[in-house]
């Protein structure tokens, strides 16, 4: 299976308007935490989360995380 990149070891905290969104899963992204295409060239798709009302999130950047798209301290140990 193929490896994601990790693009940083620390969550990205952004407020975000309500909308929907759509966070890079391969890492390739330039445009980090969200994605812009890059994934074509790998075995990822995008995950598309929606927010109902404008947020301050925490999202993860290290691509490990158990709480998609948010981070869950999970840079910590890599």
């Amino acid at each position: 299976m193929e490896e994601v990149k990790i693009a940083e070891k620390k969550p990205a905290i952004v407020e975000l308007e309500a909308g929907t969104y759509h966070w890079c899963k391969c890492g390739h992204s330039k445009g980090q935490p969200f994605c812009d295409g890059s994934y074509k060239t790998t075995s990822f798709t995008p995950l598309k989360f929606e927010l109902v009302e404008k947020k301050k999130v925490v999202l993860c950047q290290c691509k490990h995380t158990r709480n998609s798209p948010y981070c869950d301290g999970t840079h910590k140990t890599l």
